[in-house]
């Protein structure tokens, strides 16, 4: 679905803010639907949604909370269902999950990982959450994984890259629909060989915690592998506005390649000072100087402006995938037309994959007949699907991460608007971001069993 076809139709304001699947056995007996944690009692249930409110995560966060909401009404038949017409699996039925109606509640991360196990468990304990999702930040995702298999509830993760969250820190509480570092680098690496060559010297600043440290990893390993020589790797706290004493250094390193390892906020601060410090008007090496953002959204560049444009990349997900790439990513204009709808503009990476996670979630539970943690786990563990957006999907059971295409983008050099500001280059077949669960990246975890809690 075009920008202009949304406009058309009043779906977007301009200049607005911004399957099948395994059988399984259902729980009959009256201890299955009780003896675990915040087993629903009433005719309804709670789901908890724990996002950046606050934060250099803050945008991705108030995107995340629009689909979370988005996605309750859809379950509790409050609109067209957006991509529960085209989700491959129909168990769900708009009459909330189990004939329950669904309610949710909400908490601020403050992207950071104790202010967001702190919310979350004030939304288990007081408010009787029996699913938490949410995140931005692996950091944050990773401690509120932790807590949630502790607590015996399921956490259906946000916004978490950091190859951490399905490596050594995976939990069997615990799953993800967004991709990874690794994946991120499997696909960049081939398109970054082809624009710029197999013979660049890199400087990179990375993001002091867990998704920095793994992105970076990711990135260096393949990009050395075709070629390219890692110059140095600087890390930067989480909290930096001004990049500026990170960037000086670079211009005098003999690196001709400047790869961010930064996200949100953090992208457009790091992005705009090198920018400033004309690192891109530079020739180092007889070659262009060139900036490489492994990851990045639709509301990064909005916020980064022109500086974005031929910025390469990757994402989960983009709102043209359908339009541009065809019927493979179907449920992609379903979800843009409602949440466009809804709020006047398209979706972000972000917004789709909370809302994904908890149409999954919604599903399992139907599926498995019970809200009993460990009978999702079962309806999730090894599921197939499509039809959420990013063409056909496996949850792996080995380690709860999901495999998809992935999109490698590039800044647009003239958008036409404030939506359009990213360009597709290509959809990587997930054949080629998929690696063993044993992988040296994601080694020293253990999935361990699921706790149903109390």
């Amino acid at each position: 679905m075009s920008f202009s076809n949304l406009t058309r139709r009043g779906l977007i304001k301009t200049g607005a803010v911004a399957g099948a699947g395994l059988a399984l056995p259902t729980y009959l007996s009256a201890a299955a639907h009780s003896g675990f944690t915040n087993a629903p009692q009433g005719d309804t249930v709670t789901l908890g949604f724990n996002v950046p409110q606050s934060g250099p995560y803050a945008d991705e966060g108030a995107d995340e909370l629009r689909a979370f909401e988005l996605a309750v009404e859809h379950l509790n038949g409050m609109g067209d269902g957006g991509m529960l017409q085209t989700f491959s699996s129909k168990a769900l039925d708009g009459t909330g999950i189990m004939g329950k109606k669904v309610q949710f509640v909400t908490g601020d991360t403050q992207t950071k990982s104790d202010a967001a196990r702190a919310s979350a468990q004030s939304m288990i304990q007081k408010d009787g959450a029996i699913m938490i999702s949410g995140g931005s930040s692996s950091g944050v995702a990773v401690a509120v994984q932790g807590l949630c298999q502790e607590a015996g509830v399921l956490f259906m993760a946000g916004l978490t890259h950091s190859n951490d969250t399905t490596g050594k820190d995976k939990k069997a509480n615990g799953f993800r629909h967004f991709f990874n570092a690794y994946m991120s680098a499997a696909a960049l690496a081939p398109v970054l060989k082809n624009l710029y060559g197999d013979d660049r010297k890199v400087y990179s600043l990375t993001a002091d915690y867990t998704w920095g440290w793994t992105q970076q990893e990711s990135i260096q390993a393949a990009t050395e592998a075709m070629g390219w020589e890692t110059i140095n790797d600087v890390r930067t706290p989480l909290a930096a506005t001004d990049f500026s004493s990170y960037i000086a250094p670079v211009l005098n390193s003999g690196a001709d390649v400047l790869v961010l390892n930064h996200y949100g906020g953090n992208m457009v601060n790091s992005l705009t000072n090198a920018v400033q410090f004309g690192l891109r008007e530079k020739q180092v090496n007889g070659k262009n100087f060139e900036i490489v953002v492994p990851l990045y959204s639709e509301l990064m560049a909005r916020g980064a402006g022109k500086n974005i444009a031929g910025i390469v990349g990757s994402q989960n997900w983009d709102w043209k995938l359908e339009d541009q790439l065809g019927a493979r990513y179907t449920g992609t204009n379903a979800f843009v037309q409602s949440f466009g709808t809804k709020y006047g503009f398209p979706p972000s990476q972000a917004a789709q994959t909370c809302y994904a996670q908890t149409l999954l979630y919604a599903d399992a539970v139907a599926r498995a007949g019970s809200f009993n943690p460990c009978a999702v786990v079962e309806a999730l563990e090894g599921f197939e699907f499509d039809g959420l957006g990013n063409g056909p999907t496996l949850y792996r059971a080995g380690d709860h991460q999901c495999f998809k295409d992935v999109v490698v983008v590039k800044g647009k050099e003239n958008p036409e608007n404030e939506y359009d500001l990213v360009e597709i280059v290509e959809a990587t077949p997930a054949e080629q971001v998929t690696y063993d669960v044993d992988h040296p990246m994601f080694a020293g975890g253990d999935l361990g069993s699921c706790n149903p809690g109390a």
